[in-house]
């Protein structure tokens, strides 16, 4: 068996390493605590958050993403009954709700992206 270690993968063209066709690492991801002052734990891709509302954000990509045809993924820190959604998916940015028979704010939100990028 042969065994590869590097410290930095790239493609050609300076994008995100592909195997197959598929991409290997998330677009982009970001913790962040939703509740007072909305604040980025840590990200990678995103450039900031912005507090729409009780239980609504906006996810601000770094940079533009070719196209908004990804998929975003989203988590919460622990679940009372909250459905998390995610809408509006722009290249630019993404929108995040959690409902529960009314919008209420998390402190811990984990939203990663998967693709957009041709």
């Amino acid at each position: 068996m042969s065994q590869i270690k590097a410290n930095d993968l790239t493609n050609t063209t300076g994008g995100i390493p592909t195997v197959k066709s598929q991409q290997l690492i998330p677009t982009a991801w970001v913790n962040f605590n939703g509740t007072g002052t909305v604040a980025i734990r840590d990200s990678e891709g995103i450039s900031s958050i912005t507090d729409l509302g009780t239980g609504e954000y906006q996810v601000i990509f770094t940079t533009a993403l070719a196209n908004a045809n990804y998929c975003p993924l989203l988590s919460l820190n622990y679940d009372l009954d909250e459905t998390p959604f995610t809408y509006a998916h722009l290249a630019a940015s993404y929108k995040i709700g959690l409902y529960a028979g009314g919008y209420s704010d998390r402190s811990g939100i984990y939203s990663a992206v998967l693709g957009g990028q041709a």
